[in-house]
């Protein structure tokens, strides 16, 4: 039984491998077949390619050919158009060439023609120049000068005519001038004056404290000199305890320190308790106060003149003002009368009334700190008026009110003359016999350092100066010149109120004796 098992296994198989043979026979005959085909499909789909290749070869082939000839077509008609421009510029050249050909033949025949008039010209020019000759000597020797001599005589004489009218012309225009200017600024200045009532006072570096009796001396002065020393030494100001009766004078030159000085001691009198500590606590209750005073005064300046917005500081330092004299003129009532003339000034001419009174009362403001800081009042006043966002028109006005530069505008001017109208006034300053002995030294000084001066002499208190000249250096027509230098130089060198004439005199003295 088991063998016939197996050799059915056996049989199986063998039929199966056999089966396997079979269906890979067939399956190979069939891939043979597909291949055959698909070489077939590839040779024909390469031969369509290729005949296709050929075609687009032949097409591109034609179309090159049409875009060369189209190219060339194109650049042979280019060229005959530039051939064409070449021959049209080449006639041109050709005809311009015959034109300068033809100019330059011209030019010689005129250069030779020319030359032939220079040559004849320049014969003439002798012949002109023998004829000078002969008349220039014929001349000298009928006049009996030579060409010098004669150049120099009618040098002289033109400059003796022109000096002639020069001073004629400068009198004639001073003249005029003057006339004019005098007439219009009397009617000014008169209503000015007339329109602003102000005292004339005189101040001094000295204040008077009254005392209710002789015995407060010993008391200020304390022990040992210790109440005085203290005060002194917190004020800044020397006071002299001497013989006046009943009296103390305060010296010193800050006058706001002398005031604090004054109202300390005065309250220290009316107490009645004087040693240090109660010195030290009524200085700066005098202090305070001072303060105070300054700015309330510095409020009615500007409240009186009408001027407003002014910065709070310029108003404490106008205030400070009251306390500072210039030539015995208290220099806080100068400023509100040369705002007060400079308004009705500048009513008169028609400019800003307000914006003059502002750059009038600002005038002076550096003299509230020259005390204390280096420099002129001028600079400082520049300095505080740019500090604190003035009016350039104010500015200029402080700065040129002395004539230290040029005035910009009408106000400025109109300051400068109400500054002089107040400062000028009879009474309103006074100055020390050295400072006068120097400037009518300096006035003599300047006059006499002129050419043809014999002497001069300064009268009237320094405002006019007579100078006496050599009548043989100076003509009457030079008089009138040196008159006007000298008023130049003084204006030029000098600071002084108000104006100064200038006189000259030549004097001629002719002698002789009867015998």
């Amino acid at each position: 039984m088991s063998q016939i098992i197996i050799a059915v296994v056996i049989t199986a198989v063998i039929v199966a491998f056999l089966s396997w043979n079979l269906a890979i026979e067939h399956r190979k005959k069939d891939y043979e077949s597909k291949i055959g085909s698909a070489e077939v499909k590839s040779r024909e789909i390469i031969e369509e390619a290729l005949k296709t290749a050929e075609t687009k070869k032949r097409e591109a082939m034609l179309e090159a050919k049409e875009e060369a000839l189209r190219t060339k077509n194109e650049l042979e008609r280019e060229t005959k158009e530039r051939r064409a421009e070449l021959q049209h510029y080449e006639n041109r050249v050709l005809s311009k060439e015959e034109n300068l050909d033809k100019k330059q033949t011209l030019l010689e025949k005129r250069e030779q023609t020319l030359q032939q008039k220079e040559e004849s010209i320049a014969a003439r020019s002798r012949e002109v120049d023998s004829l000078y000759d002969r008349g220039m000597e014929e001349l000298e020797r009928i006049a009996g000068l030579s060409v010098e001599q004669a150049k120099e005589f009618l040098l002289r004489s033109v400059e003796d005519d022109v000096k002639h009218d020069k001073a004629r012309l400068i009198r004639d225009l001073e003249n005029s001038a003057k006339e004019e200017a005098d007439k219009k600024a009397k009617e000014y200045v008169v209503s000015a004056i007339q329109r602003c009532a102000a005292d004339s006072v005189a101040e001094s570096t000295v204040s008077v404290v009254q005392l209710p009796s002789d015995e407060m001396k010993g008391r200020i002065i304390g022990r040992e000199g210790r109440n005085i020393r203290t005060l002194e030494q917190l004020t800044g100001v020397e006071l002299i305890v001497d013989d006046t009766p009943e009296a103390v004078v305060l010296s010193g030159f800050d006058p706001v320190r002398r005031e604090i000085a004054k109202v300390a001691l005065e309250k220290l009198i009316n107490d009645g308790r004087i040693h240090p500590a109660r010195i030290e606590e009524m200085v700066e209750k005098a202090q305070r106060e001072v303060d105070t005073r300054m700015r309330e005064a510095g409020e009615a300046a500007v409240l009186e003149v009408g001027v407003h917005s002014i910065h709070p500081e310029l108003v404490k330092l106008l205030g400070r003002m009251r306390y500072r004299t210039s030539y015995g003129q208290n220099a806080l009532r100068h400023s509100i009368e040369v705002a007060e003339l400079s308004g009705i000034l500048a009513a008169e001419v028609g400019v800003d009334v307000r914006m003059a009174k502002r750059a009038g009362l600002l005038h002076d403001i550096g003299k509230a700190v020259d005390h204390e800081i280096e420099g002129s009042h001028v600079q400082l006043g520049v300095e505080l008026c740019r500090k604190y966002k003035e009016n350039q028109i104010v500015i200029n006005t402080v700065e040129s009110h002395h004539g230290d530069v040029e005035p910009e505008s009408l106000i400025a001017c109109i300051v400068q003359a109400a500054d002089t109208i107040s400062a000028a006034r009879p009474g309103a300053r006074r100055e020390t016999i050295e400072t006068y002995t120097n400037r009518l030294a300096q006035l003599e000084e300047i006059t006499n350092s002129f050419e043809g001066v014999e002497k001069s002499f300064a009268v009237q208190a320094g405002r006019e100066v007579r100078i006496m000249v050599v009548p043989e250096k100076v003509t009457d027509d030079d008089m009138v010149i040196l008159a006007h230098n000298v008023a130049k130089r003084i204006e030029q060198e000098m600071q002084y109120p108000g104006q100064i004439r200038v006189n000259v005199i030549r004097e001629s003295r002719i002698q002789d004796v009867a015998k």
